[in-house]
């Protein structure tokens, strides 16, 4: 049996982490022969309802699970470990401006940056889904000067998946049928679905759909499709989300086989895109490491969309410089 590895996940108590943790557990994201220490970390408010959970973990009785940690102290809740799910965040409330989000965050980004730091393993990897979550990712980064900015990375595997849910209705097709998509920018309604390089059994997808409804239907309904499903179901992506978030540290973590999946990653400039950010790009994945998909092409119409996105993060990044470190 491996040594066990240890998974940090915030919000533990939220409804993303129902969904997750009890995959995590039976070994879904890492492997089912690989052994985990779960620590969780909550606000003190849902402390109540996070052992709760625990309570449930426990009664699974997990084979793979050798110990489980509930803390309301990021320190305890990052202390040795090897991979960190940011889960929870401040949800935008009533009259809240999108500054307003922003810098409501930003204090706990940057306090779980500052723990991760100081605690977690040097190797850590790090998955930022609470939302805003690419500049959350940023305000963690930037709050740990001492591990390496690949470490972490900002979920648009969510946004990945529902593109290739909505193209494999379209054509008729299994979803696994669907390759080379790619998510551009942010996990915003900026966000940019480009369908220019993927393919299905073979055929260009810009072949067979016409421009005209990846234009008028497609693109909004990707960046729109949370608040329809938070109009139908009266509440937010929770499983769908979880599963997002498994596939993408599976990805990470096991490799991708050369296919292509989207992830926010630190920008070393790539396609333009203002080195530093944490920008959505398509990628692939092997030993552990990711890797931007470089040379594609890149039309008119496509730079204009990621252009817009990445202007969104350089105004959200700027909307919060002053509680940013040097």
């Amino acid at each position: 049996m491996k040594e066990p590895v240890r998974v940090a996940i915030t919000g533990a108590a939220g409804q993303i982490s129902y969904s997750l943790l009890f995959r995590i557990a039976s070994g879904q994201m890492l492997g089912r022969d690989q052994p985990l220490i779960l620590q969780l970390l909550e606000i003190e408010p849902a402390m109540e309802a996070l052992s709760g959970v625990v309570m449930e973990l426990d009664d699974c009785a997990f084979d793979l699970v050798k110990d489980i940690v509930a803390t309301d102290d990021p320190n305890e809740a990052f202390e040795s470990v090897d991979y960190a799910m940011l889960v929870g965040s401040r949800p935008r409330g009533p009259g809240m401006e999108r500054k307003d989000l922003l810098e409501a965050n930003a204090q706990i980004f940057s306090d779980q940056g500052k723990a991760l730091d100081s605690r977690a393993s040097s190797q850590v990897k790090v998955l930022v889904v609470g939302n805003p979550a690419n500049t959350n990712c940023l305000i963690a980064q930037r709050n740990a000067p001492h591990l390496d900015p690949r470490q972490f990375t900002a979920m648009t595997r969510l946004d990945h998946n529902r593109a290739k849910s909505l193209l494999s209705k379209k054509l008729s097709v299994h979803v696994s049928e669907v390759s080379g998509l790619s998510i551009w920018g942010n996990h915003s309604s900026t966000q940019y679905p480009d369908v220019s390089h993927a393919s299905v059994r073979g055929n260009s997808i810009s072949d067979l759909i016409e421009q005209t409804w990846l234009e008028s239907e497609f693109i909004p309904r990707v960046q729109q499709r949370g608040a329809e499903i938070i109009s139908a179901r009266g509440l937010s992506s929770a499983a769908s989300a979880a599963n997002a978030a498994i596939e993408h540290m599976k990805s990470w973590v096991q490799g991708t086989e050369e296919q292509i999946v989207s992830m926010g990653v630190y920008s070393d400039g790539s396609y333009g895109v203002e080195p530093g950010l944490i920008y959505s790009f398509p990628c692939t994945c092997a030993g552990g490491n990711w890797e931007i998909v470089k040379g594609l092409e890149v039309n008119s119409f496509s730079q204009g969309r990621m252009d817009q996105t990445e202007a969104e993060l350089i105004e959200e990044r700027d909307a919060v410089s002053h509680l940013l470190p040097d």
